[in-house]
């Protein structure tokens, strides 16, 4: 079984003073834990959901799991909140590119309209909820590059991978801190407004710095490319450089070198739309 579904993953880790009491304890014992759940933990239970008999849309109970990570000596935590990603990725469904029937025999109208009630009824005493963690199926988000450097790119070739984490498997992330985030996708943007004032370019960079703007400052981000590495050919995969060749294009387009910087997003799409359309294939 892949290590996650075919998706790849934008993360917060928060520092434990960002939490309140009593759950900055609940994450300070977690994390003494000796073993630690993964991602595909988390993979299996959610597949488990959809297996049962009725399936269920999102788990009946918050999760209370989470990512742990230390960061220049400091604890950080990244929360699942399983519930709260499965009920928002309910609200994408007409974005998921599947048949009706299938959905519907995966997830019947009536599982996803009472989800969708819960889902309202609790938003509604949980306004300022967010999740740690985004998440993107078949591709990597091009806004989601223009956070990290090539510099912070770590690959591992299948075999090298830590205990739990698919060792049979190569991975692929990016860390940064969250200062140097929150500066580069303030860059890219006043890049790309001052060349096109206008367009899903600006509007998507826009999003993901509003996102990271809600969390501590001295948190730490991570892209994971995740289930991705199951459908990109090792060689490729060690040759990807898709944070670099944003930031030439950002670049370019700072330096009103509009040519390169559309030559440069062309390639970078369709290499990536490639990837995407492998989801139709049998």
């Amino acid at each position: 079984m892949p290590k996650v579904p075919y998706a790849a993953y934008l993360r917060v880790y928060e520092p434990l003073a960002a939490f309140p009491e009593p759950e900055r304890s609940h994450w300070a014992a977690y994390a003494r834990r000796e073993r630690l759940p993964t991602a595909q933990d988390e993979a299996e239970r959610a597949l488990a959901a959809l297996a049962a008999a009725p399936p269920r849309a999102a788990p009946a109970r918050e999760s209370g799991d989470a990512f742990v990570a230390t960061v220049d000596g400091v604890l950080c935590v990244c929360p699942w909140r399983t519930r709260l990603r499965a009920w928002q990725a309910l609200g994408e469904v007409d974005h998921w590119l599947l048949p009706g029937s299938v959905l519907d025999t995966a997830l019947p109208p009536e599982v996803r309209r009472r989800a969708a009630a819960e889902y309202a009824d609790w938003r509604e005493r949980n306004p300022d909820a967010r999740p740690w963690i985004r998440s993107a199926l078949w591709h990597v988000p091009v806004r989601w590059f223009a956070l990290f450097t090539d510099e912070e790119r770590v690959f591992a070739k299948a075999g090298d991978g830590a205990e739990g984490e698919g060792r049979g498997a190569p991975r692929l992330r990016y860390r940064t801190k969250m200062v140097e985030a929150r500066r580069r996708v303030a860059r890219g943007l006043r890049a790309v407004r001052e060349a096109m004032p206008q367009g899903p370019l600006a509007e998507a960079l826009v999003d993901v710095g509003r996102w990271l703007e809600e969390f501590h400052p001295r948190s730490l981000v991570e892209l994971d490319y995740g289930g991705l590495v199951h459908t990109i050919d090792e060689d490729r995969l060690a040759a990807d450089r898709s944070a670099a060749e944003v930031a030439e294009g950002l670049a370019a387009l700072a330096a009103d070198d509009l040519e390169r910087a559309s030559r440069v997003y062309e390639e970078l799409t369709d290499r990536w739309m490639a990837i995407r359309e492998r989801q139709f294939a049998n």
